[in-house]
């Protein structure tokens, strides 16, 4: 039993980015440990043997760890943004997010890994996902509305690591509005606040809180 939620999570991660922004922006307020992924704590393997992050362990004991279901836990927890709304709209991108875009992300960022096809191609692969939020975003400012909302927050960081594998890359392709887009997030306060570099955490003495 802890005072405050405790989330295990690594700075760079796009799944843990998603959850911090989520916990940032609506004012939940947690335990913040950053682990190293070659060398994880074993307080978070033993809570969460697939041992990934992010993982948020609740005062009450229960463990969330998968981001989409701690973004959906955050929203019920405290909307001060009235970003309800836009849930279902969030968990369908993310759907196509987490199990088709981000298997060619990762090969795009490792190409040397996936020799079958070259970088290029699979850089092209991952458009097809970059062309749907591109013509989503002409339509307004953000993806849900001409504000940034949740869905923005679950889906930036991932684009974000897309685009910086090559930003030469990124920045010649024919998505205007989801270029505009990335640099919005980019320059927002809440991504600021949420990366942050803290040192490895090591042990329960250790309390960084964040949020």
């Amino acid at each position: 039993m802890t005072d405050h939620p405790v989330l295990y999570s690594f700075r760079r991660c796009p799944y843990a980015i998603r959850a911090r922004l989520a916990l940032f922006a609506c004012n939940i307020t947690c335990e913040l440990r950053e682990v190293v992924l070659r060398d994880k704590p074993q307080e978070m393997i033993t809570i969460s043997p697939k041992a990934t992050v992010p993982v948020l362990e609740l005062t009450s004991g229960e463990v969330i760890d998968e981001s989409q279901d701690i973004v959906n836990w955050v929203i019920k927890q405290n909307d001060p943004n009235g970003w309800s709304k836009y849930l279902d709209e969030m968990n369908a991108l993310i759907d196509i997010n987490d199990h088709q875009f981000k298997t060619h992300l990762e090969k795009y960022k490792y190409a040397s890994r996936s020799p079958e096809l070259s970088k290029d191609e699979h850089r092209k692969n991952g458009e097809f996902f970059l062309k749907q939020l591109n013509k989503i975003l002409s339509q307004k400012k953000f993806l849900s509305a001409d504000v940034q909302t949740i869905t923005d927050l679950a889906i930036f960081p991932f684009i974000r690591q897309f685009a910086f594998v090559d930003k030469d890359a990124f920045d010649s392709l024919p998505y205007p509005h989801l270029q505009n887009w990335l640099e919005l997030n980019l320059q927002s306060n809440i991504f600021q606040n949420v990366m942050n570099k803290y040192d490895r955490w090591q042990t329960s003495d250790e309390k960084i809180y964040f949020a």
